[in-house]
């Protein structure tokens, strides 16, 4: 009786692992000759290093395709969503890699107005069939910590979400250039997080 209750077991256990696996959101596989958009403010552009050394260039050499750098120093969410229709009518990619809402918190703006800007966000580029990673930004304080509503945002919409990866690069002071910037080491370090993340999403 015991065995037959622990082969119950571990078959529930199987059966929800393979659920979850198939829950987990994905992105089309990319070809070599796929465009990434990477979309945002000085954190994609890459302030605090040289430009060769934003994370988008530096992805761009780990994937061996092109990563567009579409980032605006200062940009707020409300002109992120108002600019981002044109790029994406301008570069046409593949994937977009969206990391947005700093300045706002450095603003304080209001929460649910910078929530609703990056929903907007999301819906745009989606409705326009094109893949997205969200990147979690966090608030500037004592201790850093991710806005709740990117990870909300990332189930509503079924999207990858890097959701740490800033919070701990802009923790350690060895690789931030100033207090709200990553220097050339702290970029490399989100170039490499985001091929892996893109590598694992990647349907087949």
């Amino acid at each position: 009786m015991r065995i037959k209750s622990f082969s119950f077991l571990i078959l529930v256990l199987l059966a929800l692992a393979l659920s979850g696996c198939k829950n987990r959101p994905e992105i089309s596989r990319l070809e070599p000759d796929a465009v990434i958009l990477a979309f945002g403010n000085s954190l994609t552009y890459g302030s605090g290093a040289p430009r060769e050394q934003s994370y988008p260039a530096q992805l761009q050499k780990l994937l061996n395709r092109l990563v567009v750098n579409a980032g605006i120093p200062g940009e707020v969410s409300a002109a992120g969503l108002a600019r981002l229709p044109e790029v994406l009518a301008e570069h046409r990619p593949d994937l977009v890699i969206l990391c947005h809402g700093g300045n706002d918190f450095l603003r304080q703006h209001d929460t649910a107005l910078v929530r609703g800007n990056l929903r907007e966000m999301v819906s745009l580029i989606k409705g326009s069939g094109i893949d997205v990673i969200l990147v979690s930004v966090p608030r500037i304080g004592l201790l850093l910590s991710p806005a709740p509503f990117y990870a909300e945002i990332s189930e509503e919409f079924d999207i990858p979400l890097a959701g740490e990866i800033l919070t701990e690069v802009l923790s350690e002071p060895s690789l931030k250039s100033d207090r709200i910037h990553p220097n050339a080491r702290g970029y490399g370090i989100m170039a490499e997080s985001f091929a892996r993340l893109i590598e694992e999403t990647q349907g087949s």
